[in-house]
């Protein structure tokens, strides 16, 4: 079980600090580290791959520190968000060199491409390529020596949605396998289709850990947001409406429900039931409209 410890690490360029004090452990399976574009999320990910020297504070895989620390990188495979690649060699050929930089031969290239599906094209030159065929060809080339350890930098940029299906399936297959996997995205519904677990970075900071609903419901200060069809609304509403628990009801004629608006989730979920009882009114649907990965994302960049 490979695990990437960030013990209160900071990384500042000169007057900006671009990672503020972030502590957070990522391990087997995949996680989502999820920002806005300028949070500090591929800073982060360079210091885990080694290529950024922390500030203060302190990278660890499985114990041992990463920066300056070669050995590493049998256990790490490295999607950077920047190109950096040589488009004058055929994919084959630059999977090929990722592949002897590990003492490894041709049959692991092949291997690594093929499991990206790039085998069609492998020896077409890399200046030809669409940005979707470089994305899969640089994770071949991350691959190439089969890691315990994925770091993706936003790896779906410019992929069409045949593209992201495969690898967001191949991403899945090797988080079930045991292996940590971590990419970044900007956008939402690649992280709540695929991460099992989320980690979101904003303005630098460390804002919250875990699943999307775990996090909304630990966020106990933001009036929490319910959509309840009964059989009687308008008198349901009406029960309610005097308890301080509740900040606003509306009916919703077209949803055929109400939307109740809750500032004390906890007095709420227990005044809801009891109010039905005694009112003989029967409650047929009651959902959070609010614990979508969209609404706490808005929620935490608000904060």
């Amino acid at each position: 079980m490979t695990t990437i410890e960030i013990d209160h690490t900071s990384r500042w360029f000169g007057n900006v600090v671009a990672v503020n004090d972030v502590s957070m452990t990522v391990g087997p399976g995949v996680t989502g580290l999820l920002g806005p574009n300028g949070a500090g999320k591929s800073t982060l990910i360079n210091m885990m791959a080694g290529f950024l020297a922390p500030s203060t504070g302190e990278v660890t895989l499985d114990g041992t520190r990463i920066w300056r620390n070669e050995a590493v990188y049998k256990s790490i495979g490295i999607v950077p968000e920047r190109e950096g690649m040589y488009d004058f060699l055929t994919g084959r050929e630059f999977v090929v060199a990722n592949a002897e930089l590990h003492g490894l031969g041709e049959a692991a290239a092949h291997k690594a491409l093929a499991t990206v599906e790039m085998q069609y094209a492998q020896d077409r030159k890399i200046s030809t390529y669409s940005k979707g065929m470089r994305q899969r060809v640089k994770m071949a080339s991350a691959l190439v020596h089969d890691p315990s350890v994925l770091l993706l930098d936003e790896p779906f940029n410019g992929m069409d949605p045949r593209q992201r299906m495969q690898l967001m399936e191949l991403l899945r297959r090797m988080g079930a396998e045991g292996r940590t996997v971590l990419f970044s995205s900007h956008i939402l519904e690649e992280v709540e289709q695929l991460a099992s677990h989320i980690e979101v970075i904003v303005a630098g900071r460390h804002a919250a850990s875990g699943d999307f609903r775990k996090i909304r419901r630990l966020m106990t200060d933001r009036p929490h947001r319910y959509l309840v069809r009964s059989s009687d609304d308008r008198a349901l509403a009406a029960a309610l409406i005097a308890d301080p628990s509740t900040a606003g009801i509306e009916v919703d004629v077209a949803e055929g429900a109400l939307r109740i608006q809750a500032v004390d989730f906890g007095r709420f979920t227990t005044l809801l039931p009891r109010v039905a009882r005694e009112n003989g009114i029967r409650l047929l649907t009651v959902s959070p409209s609010d614990e979508s990965l969209e609404s706490v994302f808005s929620y935490l960049v608000a904060a």
